[in-house]
């Protein structure tokens, strides 16, 4: 396969992410009461409400999180033909990052994961070229902890006839943009709790990546062919059916749902994706161009997509929620459609014009800023 296919396979799957990423979170945005009201109404309404939910939960996030894995990988390669130290410089990179979520977190969205990506980047950075003993050794290990927490709190849950939506209960669903500030400052241990359950499994998805990377999952010989039939037998074959089960068995399987089944999936829409970019011809048609596109300006593409949410549904904005949230899925699906339109042609305009998205564009030179200062320093 020739680089510039890999790159469009990388910038197709990190644009899919980012929009299904949406397919989630929009059920928050969109829910009159806010966060609080979209996790206690887990159980969803009908059959069919639940269904569209298990489509998007989770899958997207995990897919996003082995892609952070093998961005990690793509750039500690770069750092090895170059001779540069590792992680070296990556650790600014990996603060650029937290201080990205934890502004995320504070102005625009509550259910931000940008900030707990930059703390397990870190880790999967110094991981990254061990070798792949090594990695797999953790790989097990983040895996263990993970499906071991993840059981106990279901096994509590189920047995004590808990809700998980306990914690949220009582969370005021403020009018005004400083209120909600203001309760996301208040209120930060219970919007970051699933902090719990995200850290051990990005480790495992990170280091997916990293070793998707090394096997050669995304070139075009046999050898990427066969990791992509296997990733998709276990994502479709194994992954759909038990997703679907957890989603359909009652909100006490929530967490198996989200956390468990969800990531088997993401493995088989990566496997996909990655195949169907391969079958495709070379030049890209306006939906896969407007997806790459989105893929290469990610951040922005995700920053955006939540506030242009937030105005067009929060009651300090349109209040669009408050108004149609309770007329079902549909307005839901339909908000879902219209704020990934108007990111995708954001994104194909702005990455015409430009060689990285607006955010990307200031990251970089934050990024290079002390470097600079180092060699002006030295001169």
């Amino acid at each position: 396969m020739s680089t510039s296919t890999r790159v469009t396979a990388l910038d197709t799957l990190r644009g899919v992410a980012i929009l299904g990423t949406l397919g989630t979170n929009i059920w928050i945005f969109t829910h009159p009461g806010g966060f609080a009201g979209f996790v206690a109404d887990t159980a969803g309404g009908d059959w069919f409400e639940t269904l569209l939910r298990t489509i998007s939960n989770g899958k997207f996030l995990g897919l996003l999180s082995i892609m952070f894995g093998v961005g990690i990988a793509i750039q500690a390669g770069s750092a090895a033909r170059k001779g540069a130290r590792w992680p070296g410089w990556y650790l600014w990179r990996a603060a650029l990052l937290f201080i990205e979520g934890v502004l995320h977190y504070v102005l625009i969205f509550e259910g931000d994961v940008l900030a707990f990506y930059a703390i397990v980047s870190i880790l999967v950075a110094f991981l990254a070229t061990r070798s792949d003993r090594a990695v797999r050794a953790w790989m097990v290990a983040a895996a263990t902890l993970h499906v071991a927490l993840i059981s106990l709190l279901t096994a509590g849950i189920v047995a004590g006839g808990g809700d998980i939506a306990a914690g949220v209960n009582g969370l005021p669903s403020p009018r005004t943009w400083t209120g909600q500030v203001a309760m996301r400052l208040e209120h930060w241990t219970v919007f970051r709790a699933e902090g719990v359950f995200i850290v051990a499994l990005s480790t495992l998805l990170f280091l997916a990546g990293v070793r998707l990377w090394r096997a050669g999952a995304f070139t075009g010989d046999e050898r990427g062919a066969r990791i992509r039939r296997r990733l998709i037998g276990w994502g479709l074959g194994v992954g759909v059916p038990l997703n679907v089960a957890a989603a359909f068995a009652g909100p006490q399987w929530f967490l198996v749902d989200r956390y468990l089944c969800a990531p088997l999936v993401a493995f088989g829409l990566l496997g996909g994706i990655t195949a169907l970019v391969h079958r495709m011809r070379t030049e890209q048609g306006p939906l896969r161009a407007a997806l790459s596109a989105v893929g290469r300006s990610a951040m922005s593409g995700y920053i955006l997509q939540n506030l242009i949410a937030s105005v067009l549904c929060y009651r300090w904005g349109l209040g669009l929620a408050e108004r149609f949230g309770h007329d079902g899925p549909w307005f839901t699906v339909a908000m879902w459609f219209a704020v990934s339109a108007l990111v995708m042609a954001g994104s194909a305009w702005w990455m015409r014009r430009h060689d990285r998205g607006p955010i990307e564009t200031v990251w970089h030179g934050l990024y290079l800023l002390p470097q600079r200062g180092r060699v002006e320093t030295r001169v």
